[in-house]
């Protein structure tokens, strides 16, 4: 399995045939913030985006959501998702991880509508957000870099 650095902006990236979102963390790998939707087009466009994304948050790694059944298998849709990592990960020269993304959309689609955006509103947003949540779990999930010191006893 593929190690990402401990340090240096992650990008999350939520998959989609129509477009893909991206979410990136801060250096220190602790936050992650939705950043863009890219709307899929020609493949070197694509990659143009991807890499002007890497350079701009100068991104050390790449989590992508792998969408897999309640079951834990993996579909179709996942294989897809593992096309798009590698194909990202050749763009870019980055290394990918593959990360559950079970619930993400459906958590994104709540926020969304919380905030009382309309269906259109949502919609232009969902993707960058759901990238975000998956961005978030894999952080959380992996845990700190290095393991808090005890404080000094007195």
């Amino acid at each position: 399995m593929t190690e990402l650095p401990r340090r240096g902006a992650l990008l999350g990236l939520d998959y989609g045939t129509k477009r893909f979102g991206v979410a990136v963390s801060t250096p220190d790998q602790t936050i992650s913030s939705p950043l863009a939707i890219c709307n899929r087009g020609e493949p070197e466009a694509d990659a143009e985006f991807l890499r002007a994304k890497v350079a701009a948050y100068s991104a050390v790694g790449l989590v992508v959501g792998l969408p897999v059944h309640m079951s834990g298998d993996e579909g179709g849709k996942a294989q897809e998702a593992r096309e798009f990592g590698e194909w990202a990960s050749a763009v870019t020269g980055l290394p990918v991880v593959y990360h559950d993304e079970r619930f993400s959309t459906a958590f994104a689609e709540y926020h969304l509508m919380l905030a009382g955006l309309t269906e259109k509103q949502r919609k232009s947003k969902m993707d960058k957000l759901a990238a975000q949540f998956i961005l978030a779990s894999f952080i959380e999930r992996r845990g700190p870099a290095t393991t808090p010191q005890p404080p000094l006893s007195r």
